[in-house]
């Protein structure tokens, strides 16, 4: 870059949809949320020029089913807490004005999300409760079964969405909420977008074309997302990028983005990390060395991304892959701000989606 001019990392709005930071805070007592977030994560987002932070509820299975709706609570009080704490420097947000005010201000824009909804089970009614705390994206499946739908690691069974969890996505498209299709079975997917009303999200998933995993998405996925409206936000998890994890780097990563582009549309794109590495050594106890699950292993990272501060590499590896500022600009959170300042918060209209019966 010549002098005194900003690299388009620092001149566009950066969106990162899937960051389990929630996870390493909360595990820490209450009355340092706010000053343990302020001190070790605040700085990585700050150097990774992240403007828009969506924060999933993941509830880790010692907690389910018994504790799983505690949980759930405990770590979107943990939002609230540390965004309060920390009011000059982020702002947990329910819908695009929201955001785009707080991104006037020199804020880190904040949205809460859930992953899976393990303290919901069939309770389909408490979503709207859950809209009234500030949940603004959800999935309803993570890698096993749960009462809504069958995750991606269930595939064999072939399930589409059960009764509750029809209901489940009408409500929140009711509501203003996205539905997130990352984690999701193939079938469930196939469901999904054959009956959405309106736009879904891919948080954090991947390209299958290039790495076959049942957590990435086939190119059929992704055009079905693109022709909803949706965007899908590619994982940076190295094993899900090549099948040897140990030897993905930044050009892996733009493959996955470059392959996405080309089938669902350069406005169908954008970034959801899922810093799982950097997530696991922070948590206590112990700092779990060799962590993973399914046969994954989510320490391995590419260099120099393994959290939120490296996120620029990103972008100088798009630049140098030929991309253009406009591309970028889309890739970073333009696509993701489009699709939050549509739907987050907005009520359906009265009558949506009443032609799709439930299935």
């Amino acid at each position: 870059m010549p002098d005194g001019q900003q690299s388009p990392h620092d001149r566009f709005v950066v969106a990162d949809t899937h960051n389990d930071l929630l996870m390493a805070v909360s595990a820490r007592p209450p009355e340092v949320w706010s000053s343990f977030f302020r001190d070790r994560w605040l700085p990585q987002l700050a150097e990774g020029g992240v403007d828009v932070q969506v924060l999933p509820v993941f509830v880790e299975s010692r907690f389910r089913p018994e504790g799983a709706l505690r949980q759930t609570l405990r770590m979107i009080e943990c939002a609230h807490v540390l965004a309060e704490g920390n009011p000059d420097a982020v702002a947990l947000c329910h819908d695009g004005q929201q955001i785009d005010e707080a991104l006037a201000l020199g804020r880190i824009a904040l949205v809460l999300a859930l992953e899976s909804m393990p303290g919901i089970d069939e309770s389909v009614e408490l979503i709207p409760t859950l809209h009234r705390l500030g949940v603004r994206v959800a999935s309803i499946a993570h890698w096993g079964r749960t009462a809504l739908a069958d995750g991606s690691g269930q595939d064999g069974t072939g399930s589409r969405l059960t009764s509750h969890g029809v209901q489940a996505l009408r409500e929140m498209e009711r509501l203003g909420m996205l539905f997130d299709i990352s984690h999701l079975g193939a079938a469930g997917v196939a469901h999904v977008l054959e009956i959405a009303a309106r736009p879904v999200i891919a948080t954090h998933s991947s390209a299958r074309a290039l790495r076959d995993h049942h957590r990435n998405l086939t190119d059929e996925q992704l055009r079905g997302v693109a022709a909803g409206g949706g965007v899908i936000c590619v994982n940076f998890l190295a094993a899900f990028l090549t099948e040897d994890a140990r030897t993905a780097t930044a050009d892996h990563l733009v493959d996955h983005i470059e392959h996405v582009a080309s089938v669902a549309g350069i406005d169908h794109v954008g970034l959801g990390p899922d810093f799982m590495r950097e997530v696991h050594e922070d948590l206590t106890p112990p700092c779990c060395e060799g962590f993973g699950y399914a046969g994954i292993d989510a320490t391995a990272a590419i260099p120099g991304l393994e959290g939120p501060r490296g996120l620029p590499l990103v972008t100088d590896a798009l630049v140098k892959r030929g991309f253009s500022e406009e591309e970028i600009q889309k890739i970073l959170g333009a696509n993701v701000m489009r699709l939050f300042r549509a739907e987050l918060g907005r009520p359906a209209p009265a009558g949506a989606g009443e032609e799709q019966p439930a299935r």
